[in-house]
């Protein structure tokens, strides 16, 4: 696995984070200070994980029999997004355990070079219907090893 990333959280880059999507704010994302309301950013980091998860390691929560869970989130706020940006949500591979993932997470403003938000989430795969740890499927885990 590669060397961790050292940088302070606010001064990483969207090079940092080697798989990224686009996710347009609506209106009503504002709050009453005119910026995206905190939770907001929680629903961003959703849209990357659950994204990179689906599309590049395919898990489907439907019909695998192992599949990943959130345990733990962490979100930094180093500057506001506000409506009508459109939110660049930057994800890698930070740390891959027996049974669990760990993905930082960046949030990039339209013209912004560093992230307007930081942090991580965590999934551990569990067994399905037992809902107790299970080592990563080695098929998904050499997706994860790529995006790190």
């Amino acid at each position: 696995m590669p060397e961790p990333i050292n940088k302070e959280p606010a001064k990483q880059t969207r090079d940092d984070f080697p798989y990224r999507i686009s996710v347009p704010t609506r209106w009503g994302d504002n709050d009453m200070l005119g910026h995206v309301n905190n939770v907001l950013y929680y629903r961003f980091f959703e849209a990357v994980v659950v994204r990179f998860v689906m599309e590049e390691a395919g898990v489907d929560w439907l019909k695998d029999e192992i599949s990943p869970q959130a345990v733990e989130t962490l979100c930094r706020f180093h500057r506001p997004l506000s409506f009508p940006e459109t939110v660049e949500a930057g994800l890698r591979v930070a740390k891959i355990g027996n049974s669990s993932v760990t993905f930082d997470i960046g949030l990039f403003g339209e013209q912004d070079d560093t992230p307007s938000a930081t942090g991580h989430f965590v999934h551990v795969f569990v067994n399905a219907e037992t809902l107790k740890s299970q080592p990563i499927p080695e098929k998904k885990r050499k997706v994860l090893e790529k995006f790190t």
